[in-house]
């Protein structure tokens, strides 16, 4: 397809496997070596993930064929109602034509055409330019990864930092997902009400069953990201154990380990999210907010801990007046803790 875009002709198109190499050539001309998801730099993988569907690049070029803009979107399987967008990349030559707009909008075409619910997103919180450009395409903040981003990450379109910086949850609606209750803490409920409408999600906020049974023990999934130095943990089933277990990882994740920070999912549509999901703050785990995770089967209520993460709040930027709302109470729970 062909758009104009500041008088040049720009034709969007979709990668092929035998074009990976494009994709790590783009990730090294705005990182070099120190992009933190590190299959995009092995061409390899990056071919398999797009032969299997798991994967999809869309590219902006010149007339001639010179590669302007990236954007990417990954599934856990092919067939996903839900997609992580990222891996966007605008080179040099091209910035300040809203390429990268425009092609994440082809993105969103392609996924909405194949009946995608909707696609997720980080977006830096060093500057508030690329959450602008997420709002513009119909975005919304769903919550602040605190921490989330390895001060070694080095964007020739950023001012680079000392220390880890934090991301913006975002997610953009594309169809209806399915109506599902959400069993929030109550302690949460207000935030996490005002996030699902403003996403329009079909979550409507609900009280567990009385006859909604604790499972005694809960079943996690921990996976450590070495790039990131930090720790996904992924609650199956929260049990009546969960502070106990969750105490646990944590100690060894941040003692034995190293790690500066971890994160914790915990099923929306589960009754025990609400039950038990309070106690951790005792642990000195905090809100982050609420996004879909294909281990969880479903919405996932994020929180997170920081260890050797340091987070000024002036480091951190907001482009909407939810996303300043939103920030405001994430910080104020990592407080609380």
């Amino acid at each position: 397809m062909i758009d104009d875009v500041g008088n040049i002709g720009v034709t969007f198109r979709y990668l092929e496997p035998g074009e990976a190499g494009l994709l790590s050539a783009a990730i090294r001309a705005a990182y070099g070596e120190s992009y933190d998801v590190r299959w995009v730099y092995d061409a390899a993988e990056v071919s398999r993930r797009l032969a299997a569907g798991t994967y999809v690049s869309c590219v902006a070029e010149s007339e001639d064929g010179e590669l302007l803009c990236h954007e990417g979107m990954s599934l856990a399987a092919a067939g996903d109602a839900v997609a992580h967008s990222g891996q966007a990349v605008t080179m040099p030559a091209a910035r300040g034509r809203h390429l990268f707009t425009r092609t994440k909008r082809h993105l969103m075409d392609w996924a909405t055409e194949r009946g995608l619910a909707g696609m997720y997103s980080e977006a830096t919180a060093a500057h508030p330019y690329s959450q602008r450009a997420n709002l513009e395409l119909g975005a919304h903040e769903t919550g602040f990864l605190l921490g989330w981003i390895p001060a070694t990450v080095d964007n020739d379109a950023a001012e680079q930092r000392s220390r880890r910086q934090s991301a913006a949850l975002f997610y953009t609606k594309l169809n209806d997902g399915h109506e599902r209750p959400v069993y929030a803490p109550e302690r949460h409920h207000e935030i996490i009400g005002r996030t699902l409408e403003l996403c329009e999600l079909r979550g409507t906020l609900a009280d567990p069953p009385t006859s909604a049974a604790l499972p005694e023990r809960t079943e996690l999934q921990v996976e450590v990201d070495e790039d990131h130095n930090l720790a996904l943990i992924t609650a199956h089933q929260p049990g009546a154990d969960l502070e106990t277990v969750v105490a646990a990882e944590r100690h060894h994740l941040f003692h034995r380990s190293g790690l500066d920070a971890i994160y914790l999912d915990l099923p929306l549509e589960d009754p025990a999210t609400a039950l038990v999901a309070d106690h951790l703050e005792r642990l000195g785990v905090s809100y982050a907010g609420v996004f879909p995770n294909n281990r969880a089967n479903g919405d996932v209520l994020r929180m997170q801990s920081l260890h050797r993460a340091r987070i000024a709040a002036d480091d951190i930027s907001v482009a909407s007046d939810h996303g300043r709302e939103l920030l405001e109470y994430v910080l104020a729970d990592l407080e609380h803790d």
